[in-house]
């Protein structure tokens, strides 16, 4: 992991870590903005709260654990809050009392990233399912990802019983036979609000109709995406004779909901998941995403405003409290390197930020970033965090995963379509793990009148007398569920009993699961070029360098999870 320039990130607030909904009587115009505020390190919580009313803005929920409030203010309120010693700086939200969209933008985004699907494109074979050997499980024949880490070596002693993985994604379907055992619903949460629109007016979750008391706010047993089912399954589907299983089977999965229906990742909920995991005795969260809209956080960057870096500023701070409050508490922190297919320990350049419109007008630019320790990818760049890339079948990085020497801790299978003998693409080279039902009927894959599955990149189990369903993803968003589900193993294993089940220091995890992973050296010639026989008929080629030679190297890190190594089987 590549550590921040940012000093010490504890501050002195004088009040209770608890999470403050304040009520408010004033009514939001349309001209209203929400922002998350960072107090100011040493600032008293009296001081902060009178800041942000000095300077136009109401207050209606605070994170007083780690020091963030979200608020509700109109124009002017930015400058003046990032221009007050008691306040870190305000990053905007969302504009409050957006429209809804017209009839013809109503569809509700259902995408995760371009990597993540992009292999579907044009015609294909679904795999042939191998009869499972050893298994109850009828599709791990399929599950070539779990033969890699070696995970069934793994379970035949340790399975993460009383281990609580937290997932902080897109939501979970809880509903799904194969993951339904182990869900804990009552640990659940959602910290996500729909958003219709962005402030340009382009459609974001849809409107919010499908929330009957019309709140905007989906129950905690949901996932309209599908990124985040696909996670959890990954890390603790159980051993029940259904589908497939799990890194660690006999886990606790709590749906720490952080992302929108559309994919998104905003600051105030993934801080505020961050802090509850770390009061309600989880052991392990995932993260397989950036904290939007900034793939890169730069705190100087002359091509960003004063307004722009001072946001970027106040997601550093904020998300690095949350990720100190939850590790002190016992949780292990895993997170995705990336799919832009890029070394962050070099120069590069960001395009694609700002990806989100808050207020009229706003779009991505250009931004060379030639110090690549001035900025940072929140929260896989965070103290404390452990990065993921990710592999084929074959062993050899992904063509799509970010790496870098010193950037990497660790890989896991995460897939990688074109990782084939002649370079064309294999459906079964990727990852196999849950698809909520609703959702593959919504995007086509599931006939609802007979449930058959339409496509090629989705398989269904129906053995058991009642249908599961599962679909292909790739990325290094499935390659960290991997490495979560060894901590979680981990935890299981060499963890002593507390009132949630089980806990271990996250440093003591973090050491057993770089030092149990198998070393990988770097390719030869380092200079490692990827050939791709597209879909549409055309190649792709790139060419990734791998520094570091031997394990650790920016590839691999520490080398590839080994579950049966991280139990000492």
């Amino acid at each position: 992991m590549r550590r921040l320039l940012t000093g010490a990130t504890a501050v002195a607030l004088g009040v209770t870590g608890t999470l403050v909904m304040a009520s408010s009587s004033t009514a939001t115009s349309d001209q209203e903005v929400r922002y998350v505020v960072a107090y100011a390190e040493g600032s008293s919580a009296a001081s902060a709260r009178a800041a942000v009313r000095a300077a136009g803005g109401e207050i209606i929920s605070e994170n007083s654990a780690i020091g963030v409030a979200t608020v509700t203010a109109g124009e002017g309120f930015a400058e003046a809050a990032n221009a007050s010693d008691a306040l870190v700086g305000a990053a905007q939200d969302r504009i409050v009392g957006a429209t809804t969209p017209d009839a013809a933008s109503k569809a509700r985004k259902q995408e995760v990233s371009k990597v993540e699907t992009e292999f579907r494109s044009g015609k294909g074979t679904a795999p042939k399912t191998p009869k499972p050997k050893g298994s109850t499980e009828p599709l791990s024949g399929l599950q070539w990802d779990m033969k890699q880490i070696d995970a069934a070596a793994a379970n035949k002693s340790e399975r993460g019983k009383g281990v609580r993985v937290g997932i902080l994604d897109t939501g979970v379907d809880g509903s799904h036979p194969d993951i339904a055992p182990n869900f804990d619903a009552r640990l659940s949460r959602n910290f996500t609000t729909d958003i219709p629109v962005d402030a340009n007016g382009a459609t974001v979750d849809g409107p919010c109709e499908d929330e009957p008391d019309g709140s905007c706010m989906d129950a905690a047993d949901v996932d309209e995406n599908g990124h985040g089912t696909h996670v959890a399954s990954t890390i603790a589907s159980p051993v029940n004779g259904v589908g497939i299983t799990g890194v660690a089977p006999e886990a606790d999965i709590v749906n720490l909901r952080a992302g929108q229906d559309s994919g998104y990742f905003f600051l105030q909920p993934s801080v505020d998941a961050l802090t509850y995991a770390g009061r309600n005795g989880i052991d392990v969260v995932n993260m397989s995403y950036y904290v939007d809209p900034w793939l890169f956080n730069c705190t100087n960057h002359p091509a960003d405003s004063a307004a722009d870096q001072a946001e970027q500023v106040t997601i550093i701070t904020a998300m690095q409290r949350a990720l100190d409050y939850a590790r002190a508490r016992g949780v292990t922190l895993v997170a995705a390197a990336g799919n832009q297919a890029i070394d962050y320990t070099k120069p590069q350049t960001d395009a694609s930020s700002p990806d989100y419109a808050s207020e009229p007008g706003e779009a991505a630019y250009v931004r060379d970033l030639l110090d690549p320790e001035s900025c940072v990818s929140m929260p896989t760049e965070g103290n404390g965090v452990i990065a993921v890339s990710s592999t084929g079948p074959s062993e050899r990085k992904s063509y799509y995963s970010s790496y870098g020497d010193g950037f990497v801790d660790v890989a896991a299978p995460g897939g990688d379509a074109y990782d084939t003998a002649d370079g064309t693409r294999d459906f079964a080279a990727t990852i196999l793990a849950a698809y909520p039902y609703d959702l593959g009927v919504a995007e086509g894959a599931i006939d609802p009148a007979t449930g058959e599955v339409l496509v090629p990149w989705a398989v269904s189990d129906c053995s058991s007398g009642e249908c599961s369903y599962y679909q292909y993803l790739q990325g290094t968003s499935m390659a960290s569920p991997h490495a979560a589900g060894v901590a979680a193993l981990i935890v299981g294993e060499y963890g002593s009993r507390d009132y949630s089940g089980k806990t271990l220091s996250p440093k003591k995890v973090e050491k057993i699961l770089l030092k149990s992973a198998t070393d990988k050296a770097c390719p030869v010639p380092a200079d490692f070029t990827y050939v791709r026989h597209l879909p549409n008929g055309t190649t792709a080629t790139s060419t990734h360098t791998c520094e570091g030679g031997e394990a650790p190297n920016g590839f691999y890190g520490s080398g590839i999870v080994d579950a049966k190594a991280a139990v000492g089987r």
